[in-house]
């Protein structure tokens, strides 16, 4: 085998091996990503029952001591 046929046998194991990093990294860039989406979902549905349980306590009659203080 030639200096030249040895080099580009090299090349292409490189380039398959890099192909098949890329391919995981996206794949787990992809579950990452749903992972965000999941959080985020629940982050606006825990903002959403703050904000609510917030309204309510604002509504809520003061509190006051009883009447034998």
């Amino acid at each position: 085998m030639s200096d030249q046929e040895d080099r580009l046998l090299r090349l292409e194991e490189t380039v398959a091996h890099q192909a098949r990093v890329i391919e995981e990294l996206s794949d787990q860039l992809t579950e990452q990503w749903k992972v965000v989406e999941q959080t985020r979902a629940k982050l606006d549905r825990l903002t959403e029952r703050f904000l609510s349980l917030e309204e309510q306590s604002l509504e809520a009659p003061a509190i006051t001591r009883p009447p034998h203080y």
